[in-house]
C-alpha cells in the first residue's frame, strides 16, 4: 500500500511542484492548502482527481487535529507559509500567526500519529547576510534579519525542539531562493517578466548589488523527495544550487531572454529603474549544500541560464495566468492591507 504524504501548501509554488511529483511516484497525496491569495488549484490542475484535498487553514488547530485523525500521514512535508519579504516588513502579525503557530498546531497534531518523517520546510534567510565570501553551512548561527526570516527560524526551532522532546522525526530543509514556474508575481523574476512586457518601469532595489542563489523549483523538490526518502530525523540539510548571482545580473538575463523571444521597439533592460533599497535588505546568501550531497547523493542539475529560459518562457505561453495574478494581487492588497495597529 502507497505510503500517505501530507502536503500544507500544496497549492502554493514549490508545495504544488512537491505534489506533481509525488503523484507521479505513486504516493498517496493528501494537500491542505488555505487558498490564500497566493494560493491556486489551478497549479494542479494537470493531476486533478489524484491528490485528497483540504481548504484548511493551519491556525486552526482543531481542524488540523481532526484531518491528521483522518488521513493518519506517514509522512508531512511542511510548506505553507507567509514568504514574501516586503509583506512581512508593512504587517509582520500574519507571518507570526501562519509561520509559527500553524508550524506548531502541525506538530502538536503529529505528536498523535505514527509519522515516518516531518520535512519542516524552512529557508537559508534564517541564517542572516553573509559578506562577498564564504558560505552558510547546517552549523552556521541563524540570524535573522527580517520579520519573515524571523518567523522561519522560529518555525525552523520549534521542528527542532519537537525532535529532541517529543522523539518526532522532524527534519529540516533550508533552500535558497526558488524560482520557475507558477511563481506568484510578487517575487522578483515573474514581477520582472510581467513589468518588461507589459512596458512598464522594472524597479531594482538599491543599485541591484544584492547576491542570491538560485534553484529551479524542481530541483528543490527533488532534493526535498531525497530527504523525505535517505534523510535522517533530527539533522538540517541545505539545498542549494551554486548558482549566485546579483539581482542586477538577473534581471539583464530575463531582459536579454525576452529581447530574443518577444522583440520589442527597443531592449527591455532600457526599463530598468533604480529605487529605495528594502530596509534590512541582506547583501548576500550562499549556501554550502555538501552535506546533502555526500550523504543523500542529491545535487541541483538545472543551470541558471536555462533554468530562467524555461521559465520566461512559460510566462510567455501563460500570460493569461499572470495578468489574472497580478490584478488579483493589486485587488488584494487594495481590500486587505492595513498598516499594523498593535504596535
Amino acid at each position: 500500500m502507497a505510503e500517505t504524504v501530507l502536503v500544507t501548501g500544496g497549492a502554493g509554488f514549490i508545495g504544488s511542484e512537491f505534489v506533481r511529483q509525488a503523484v507521479i511516484l505513486g504516493l498517496r497525496v493528501v494537500v491542505i492548502d488555505k487558498l490564500s491569495y497566493a494560493g491556486d488549484l489551478e497549479r494542479l490542475a494537470s493531476i486533478k482527481g489524484k491528490f485528497t484535498f483540504y481548504n484548511a487553514d493551519t491556525t486552526d488547530f482543531q481542524r488540523i487535529r481532526a484531518i491528521f485523525q483522518e488521513v493518519k500521514p506517514d509522512i508531512v512535508v511542511h510548506f505553507a507559509a507567509e514568504s514574501h519579504v516586503d509583506r512581512s516588513i508593512l504587517e509582520p502579525f500574519a507571518f507570526i500567526d501562519s509561520n509559527v503557530k500553524g508550524t506548531l498546531n502541525l506538530l502538536e497534531a503529529s505528536k498523535e500519529t505514527n509519522l515516518k518523517v516531518f520535512v519542516n520546510v524552512s529557508t537559508d534567510e534564517v541564517y542572516g547576510e553573509l559578506g562577498s565570501e564564504g558560505y552558510f553551512n547546517e552549523n552556521s548561527a541563524m540570524m535573522p534579519n527580517s520579520p519573515y526570516s524571523v518567523s522561519k527560524a522560529a518555525q525552523d526551532m520549534l521542528g527542532r525542539s519537537y525532535y529532541r522532546t517529543y522523539g518526532l522525526p522532524v527534519i529540516t530543509v533550508r533552500p535558497c531562493n526558488n524560482y520557475g514556474p507558477w511563481q506568484y508575481p510578487e517575487k522578483l523574476i515573474p514581477v520582472v517578466i510581467y513589468k518588461a512586457i507589459s512596458g512598464d518601469a522594472i524597479p531594482v532595489y538599491g543599485k541591484g548589488d544584492n547576491v542570491r542563489e538560485w534553484l529551479y523549483v524542481s530541483d528543490c523538490v527533488e532534493g526535498i523527495l531525497k530527504v523525505v526518502e535517505k534523510g535522517k530525523p533530527g539533522e538540517i540539510y541545505n539545498i542549494g544550487s551554486g548558482e549566485e548571482r546579483k539581482n542586477i545580473d538577473v534581471v539583464s538575463e530575463i531582459c536579454r531572454i525576452l529581447d530574443r523571444l518577444l522583440p520589442g521597439k527597443k531592449p527591455y533592460e532600457s526599463l530598468v529603474t533604480f529605487v529605495k533599497d528594502r530596509p534590512g535588505h541582506d547583501f548576500r546568501y550562499g549556501l554550502d549544500s555538501s552535506k546533502i550531497e555526500r550523504e543523500l547523493g542529491f545535487k541541483a542539475k538545472t543551470p541558471f541560464e536555462e533554468g530562467v529560459f524555461r521559465t520566461v518562457k512559460w510566462y510567455l505561453d501563460n500570460r493569461a495566468w499572470l495578468e489574472n495574478k497580478v490584478q488579483f494581487l493589486r485587488d488584494f492588497w487594495a481590500r486587505n492591507y492595513k498598516p499594523s495597529e498593535n504596535k
